[in-house]
């Protein structure tokens, strides 16, 4: 698996990636291993152990641990619900309070921004639901339950990841990108049918139907 963290040559946190050539130089740090974002990952890991929250990373920056390495600009965590009110306390009134590394978003309890590096980091909790977030068979995991461990960071394991990308995109018209991101996953992982059977059934079928999708461009190839 690739590495995500690469402590060396820490970037200017000052340095505007909104420019065009400053974004291409963010994601060739990022594929190294370096950027604003892995180190705003390690951070936020190494805080949430030392507050004892048990965490699982999902999202984009999952699939680059699980071989799609394909550039983000955020983190998507997944905590409880008891743990989220740890990590982000919402406050009547006021913006909500959260760890000293952070700043809170004053128009959600869920997302904070990194301090230094300005990485949004969006938190989801087990009891909420992938795509359109209503009840389905498939549902954000237990960070308990459905972790795997790669360079010392907590990720959502490659089932799961699947599933969570599958119901989003079966269920939410603006997340087809979800299932463009299994697709490639497919491709790259070279998965099999038989993958499909790790799957929660209410997923089953699209994994399928991506699958042949591969298999038939892969002889449209040859």
């Amino acid at each position: 698996m690739p590495a995500l963290v690469n402590m060396a040559a820490t970037p200017d946190v000052n340095t505007n990636i909104g420019s065009l050539p400053e974004v291409y130089a963010e994601a060739r740090r990022y594929f190294a291993g370096q950027g604003m974002l892995n180190y705003a990952l390690e951070q936020l890991v190494s805080d949430l152990r030392r507050h004892d929250i048990d965490y699982v990373v999902i999202g984009a920056v999952a699939l680059f641990a699980h071989g799609y390495r394909r550039f983000t600009d955020n983190i998507d965590i997944v905590l409880t619900a008891e743990e989220l009110e740890r990590f982000i306390t919402p406050i009547s009134g006021r913006a909500p309070q959260t760890f000293c590394n952070y700043d809170p978003d004053v128009t959600s309890n869920k997302r904070v921004r990194s301090f230094p590096h300005g990485i949004s980091i969006r938190v989801m909790t087990s009891d909420e639901y992938p795509g359109d977030g209503k009840p389905k068979p498939v549902s954000m995991p237990d960070p308990q339950t459905a972790a795997i461990e790669i360079n010392r960071i907590k990720f959502v394991t490659l089932e799961k990841l699947v599933e969570l990308k599958l119901a989003s995109g079966m269920t939410a018209p603006d997340r087809l990108k979800d299932l463009a991101d299994v697709q490639e996953v497919i491709r790259i992982r070279g998965l099999s049918a038989e993958f499909s059977e790790r799957l929660d059934p209410y997923v089953r079928g699209t994994f399928l139907a991506l699958y042949e999708t591969i298999k038939q461009s892969r002889k449209d190839e040859d």
